[in-house]
């Protein structure tokens, strides 16, 4: 295994959940948010020798992750403009437990928020630091914070709408 490969294995290993996570934050779709997670790391491993350190390694991968995210869904609107936001997660099995169907529900009402805000929601519920957030959204930290109470109430609101029907 050459150096390369050995460094990129290394990555992949520490980012692949939380960009994964990422991904399906947009998508609300397993198989697109995996799909959208491997092109991610084709282009880290393509990219990799150009990696400059001027950030974290998770945080370049990060940005790749959201423009490769947000490239998809462009072409996922110019498809069908409603589509996206009326994806559902579909529960696979009648034995999901109550835990994984609370994170259905859960991915379901971040899917109806704005692009920078489900970024932003899945990011922290990834335990990203959040000044690393700040850097890769290109806001302070102190508005970042903002945003995340802003995006939180959002998120209570929409649960709550759900909650009624």
């Amino acid at each position: 295994m050459t150096r390369k490969e050995a460094l990129f294995k290394d990555i992949f290993d520490k980012n692949n959940r939380k960009v994964y996570h990422l991904c399906y934050g947009y998508t609300g779709d397993s198989e697109a948010a995996n799909d959208l997670m491997q092109e991610t790391f084709i282009k880290v491993w393509q990219n990799l020798d150009r990696f400059r350190n001027q950030s974290q390694i998770s945080t370049w991968i990060y940005r790749i992750a959201v423009n490769t995210c947000l490239s998809y869904l462009r072409v996922e609107k110019r498809k069908a403009t409603d589509e996206i936001n009326e994806r559902i997660i579909e529960t696979k099995a009648d034995d999901v437990s109550d835990k994984q169907e609370q994170v259905n529900q859960l991915y379901k009402c971040i899917s109806q928020l704005e692009e920078n805000e489900r970024i932003i929601i899945t990011m922290v519920l990834d335990e990203i630091p959040y000044q690393e957030i700040a850097e890769i959204s290109g806001i302070s930290e102190g508005n970042l914070r903002v945003k995340i109470h802003r995006i939180k109430s959002k998120l209570t609101e929409i649960y709550n709408r759900h909650e009624r029907f």
